[in-house]
């Protein structure tokens, strides 16, 4: 879903790469968990559309702290602005051929 990215946006994708989601041990890039970045320099705001491999995941809210975190450390000036969403609903369909080949799929 991550397409048309600026460079800088891409910077920041590769930040959250290092976001692992603690249940498959894989980024949560790769799961195909992270569906939009956008940067407003304006208002110094990086919005992070995003959603999780289930509702009741029950580590969804320390994901999206350490998206916030991560986002928040590598660009000091700005604020990160995490939007969870559930539509399109994840399915396995969404993880990256690099996430495919970690987990062997």
């Amino acid at each position: 879903m991550l397409e048309n990215l600026s460079q800088e946006e891409q910077k920041v994708v590769n930040v959250i790469k290092t976001v692992i989601d603690p249940e498959v041990e894989i980024n949560i890039v790769d799961l195909g968990l992270i569906y939009k970045v956008e940067i407003n320099d304006n208002d110094k705001i990086i919005y992070v559309t995003m959603t999780l491999s289930a509702r009741g995941c029950p580590v969804g809210d320390t994901i999206i702290k350490h998206v916030e975190t991560v986002v928040e450390a590598n660009w000091q000036d700005y604020k990160a602005d995490v939007e969870l969403v559930w539509e399109p609903e994840w399915t396995p369909e969404m993880i990256t051929d690099e996430g495919k080949k970690f987990l062997n799929m």
